[in-house]
């Protein structure tokens, strides 16, 4: 789980003492991850094709190759939902997404680095930022053609948001 300090966000954040998240907890979140070994991996086409990601595209994240990079990283810092799961395999360099543990309270921040690949479920609260070393490149995965719309909290009135709510929120 994340502290609660407003320092840097690419920062760790971890609390004191650090109180770890299986991935199991992750999971009861409705929050998917995978270890594929590159882009040849064949784990990768078998993923994709068990889940139906039909599209995708790579998208680096750095203050060099980013139009308006930092208006970019407030907006994938900004907690919000999206109407479809959001899908994201790291081909190099790294980052942090983070999610609303159960309580709806906390922040749990998850590193993912390279060759690490996360989907987080439709409805779930998150955010986005880069680590330290401010780079990532991502290949970004949809089910049928991409839809980039995020929704910022308060968004509890959107069906994805109820659908994850009555599936992983309501035991």
């Amino acid at each position: 789980l994340m502290d609660n300090s407003s320092d840097d966000q690419r920062l760790s954040h971890k609390r004191e003492p650090n109180v770890e998240v299986s991935m199991n907890d992750l999971k009861e979140l409705g929050v998917e991850y995978w270890r594929v070994e590159g882009e040849s991996d064949p784990k990768l086409k078998e993923i994709r094709e068990k889940y139906g990601y039909s599209y995708s595209d790579v998208i680096n994240v750095s203050s060099d190759s980013l139009p308006n990079y930092e208006s970019a990283l407030k907006m994938f810092f900004t907690e919000h939902l999206h109407d479809d799961d959001e899908i994201r395999f790291c081909l190099e360099g790294s980052g942090y997404f983070d999610v609303r543990a159960d309580n709806d309270k906390d922040w749990i921040r998850i590193k993912v680095e390279a060759n690490d690949m996360i989907s987080l479920p439709a409805g779930i609260y998150h955010r986005f930022t880069l680590d330290e070393d401010n780079y990532i490149k991502a290949m970004r995965l949809f089910v049928g053609e991409p839809v980039w719309k995020a929704h910022d909290r308060p968004a509890d009135e959107r069906d994805a948001r109820n659908s994850y709510v009555s599936k992983y929120l309501s035991k």
